[in-house]
Formats: structure tokens, C-alpha cells, sequence
């Protein structure tokens, strides 16, 4: 089968799409032929080698939608020809605050979906959303459910909250955006360009401020009234900015450290508000389903920005570097 295969961490320009062995499902598991996958950052750090426990080669890619069409032995409940999306992660565990060490990701170190074929643990499966175009479904999922258990998990959003989102245009904060919109809250929103921030206005977003400005600490208290649920993936340049307008009882969330590992909190500027700064990844196979289903109700799509077909899967990648701007980049197969 053809596969986008890392067989190297030189960076996105090493990555190639290659035939590969096409695989067959164990007990427990099915075969998903892939309809459509979709490109995350975390392809980008892979191609890099900058991510625990890599092994190389590895068939990238986390996002897949597509249709069952071989099923491994002890497999109930699922049928030859059933459209379903692939929740991207194994070995979760019982503890819903935080994996347990052997959990691992689609497309590192586990094969990934920017393939033809794919298997995984049937229980992995769930329906594809009604409505949802193939391309639509695969960009939903790593994106979306990082953005969801930040959120609805780990920040405890509530209709009535006021929202920071951090550097929208990228696929988490967007669906964050979606998200907060759809529930009701009040969202602001940081981005790197005004069309970006307009962009975000017209998904719902109230207002917003250009993160390149190293004064939009001095506006956002007065733009936002004060802020309930941060939701930031680049905390190193941008908590200090946002600190002093937070609300009492405020959630601040970190799902990444895209601008740097470190940033400087003052203890008094959390006890004082009685506020939380919470870490979250990914999320478990619960959020999955929740997140689906709010989709679902709510008709949530998410923004692609480009597809490209699975022939040019590299060239997808060095997009998502190089000329990416807001939404997601669609891989169809």
C-alpha cells in the first residue's frame, strides 16, 4: 500500500510517500481502509525527532476516517463496510486525569493513517458523524479532541464563561473557538494577523488582539471584562499578557508550548484570583465519544484550509510549515 513513511528525523523534507507493506488485522482489531487522514504540528515535531520513544520507520499520521473492510478474530459489534472515525489513541487506561505510561499515539510510535489501510483495536472505532464529508471527519479528531478535553474536561467550561483562546488559526484553538461559540460563552481570541482575528469574528468570535503586539497585555482586560477559561497552546510568550485579567476562580489551560517550554508564574497572581493552570493532552476514549456527539448536535465542521492527495502527502507536510494560516490541512486517500 502507499503510506507517508518517516525513515528518518532530518524534518519534513525527508518524510516520502512509499509503498509499505499493507497490513492485516490481530485478534481484536479491524482494518480501516482510509478515506481521508489530516496533518497536525505533531507531524512536523516527529519529522524532527523531537517526541519521546520515536521508532523509526513509522507511518505517519493520527487522523483517519475511512471504511471497515477486514476484521481480526474476536471482534463483535462491528460489520464489512461500516463509515467510521478513529479515536487516535491505545492504551489509555482507567484513570481519566491522565494516561498511563504505555499509551501512545496513531503515527508514532504506533502505524499511523496517512495510509491506504490501517488497524487498530475495534474499540477504537466509533460511527462516522452524520453529514460530515470524509475530509471533514479525518480533521475533526486529534485537533478536536484536544480542544474539547482542554475545554469541557480540564476547564470546566460553562456557558456563562468568558474565554481566551490563544493563537487562533491553529487546529486545536479553532475548534476551541467552535466549541465556546456553540455553548454560549462570550470569546476572545489572540491571532498573528487581523484577517486571522476577523476570520475568528466570523465564527463567532466577540473581539481580538494581534499577539505581535507587545502591548495587547495593556487592552485585554478592558476588551474582555475579565476571563474565565484560557485556553493557550503557546503559554511561554503569552501568559504574562493575560494573567492580570483573569476573573477569580479562572481555568487556565496549557495543551502545548509551541513558542517555548518555559514562561514565569507569580504565585500571587494565582492565589489572590483562587485560579488553576492546568496541563492537558490529548484526551481519552470518553472524550472521544462526547466530543462527537456535541458535534453532532451542534453541526460542527472544521475549517480546511487545503487537501491534498495522498500522493502529495509530503507536500502537505512542508505546507503546514511553511504557508499554513487557519484550519486544517486534509490529506484524501
Amino acid at each position: 500500500m502507499k503510506a507517508l513513511l518517516l525513515e528518518s528525523t532530518e524534518g519534513p523534507e525527508a518524510v516520502r510517500v512509499a509503498d509499505v507493506d499493507t497490513p492485516e488485522p490481530a485478534s481484536g482489531e479491524v482494518r480501516v481502509a482510509i478515506k481521508a487522514a489530516s496533518m497536525n504540528h505533531r507531524e512536523m515535531w516527529i519529522s524532527r525527532g523531537l517526541y519521546p520513544g520515536m521508532v523509526t520507520p513509522c507511518t505517519m499520521g493520527c487522523d483517519g476516517a475511512g471504511v471497515v473492510d477486514m476484521i481480526g478474530d474476536g471482534v463483535s459489534g462491528v460489520d464489512i463496510g461500516d463509515e467510521v472515525v478513529i479515536y487516535p489513541g491505545r492504551d489509555w487506561g482507567p484513570n481519566r486525569h491522565a494516561p498511563m505510561p504505555e499509551f501512545g499515539l496513531l503515527g508514532m510510535p504506533h502505524p499511523g493513517t496517512i495510509a491506504e489501510y490501517v488497524c487498530v483495536p475495534s474499540e477504537n472505532l466509533a460511527p462516522k458523524p452524520a453529514g460530515m464529508g470524509w475530509e471533514e471527519a479525518a480533521a475533526s479528531i486529534l485537533t478536536g479532541i484536544t480542544a474539547w478535553r482542554a475545554l469541557m474536561f480540564k476547564g470546566q467550561l460553562q456557558p456563562t464563561d468568558t474565554v481566551l483562546i490563544s493563537g487562533v488559526g491553529g487546529g486545536v484553538a479553532t475548534f476551541g473557538l467552535a466549541y465556546a461559540v456553540a455553548l454560549g460563552c462570550k470569546v476572545f481570541v489572540t491571532g498573528e494577523s487581523e484577517e486571522v482575528i476577523e476570520r475568528a469574528k466570523s465564527m463567532g468570535a466577540t473581539d481580538g488582539l494581534l499577539y505581535t503586539d507587545p502591548e495587547w497585555r495593556k487592552k485585554v482586560g478592558k476588551m474582555t471584562g475579565g476571563i474565565d477559561v484560557v485556553l493557550d497552546g503557546a503559554p511561554g510568550p503569552s501568559y504574562a499578557n493575560y494573567i492580570r485579567a483573569i476573573n477569580p476562580g479562572a481555568r487556565i489551560v496549557i495543551y502545548g508550548s509551541t513558542a517555548g517550554d518555559k514562561f514565569e508564574a507569580t504565585a500571587t497572581a494565582l492565589f489572590l484570583k483562587s485560579a488553576s493552570i492546568v496541563g492537558s493532552q490529548v484526551g481519552d476514549p470518553e472524550d472521544f465519544r462526547n466530543m462527537l456527539a456535541f458535534i453532532e448536535k451542534h453541526d460542527i465542521r472544521p475549517v480546511i484550509e487545503k487537501t491534498f492527495p495522498l500522493a502529495e502527502a509530503d507536500k502537505a507536510l512542508l505546507f503546514l510549515e511553511k504557508e499554513h494560516k487557519f484550519g486544517k490541512v486534509a490529506i484524501a486517500v
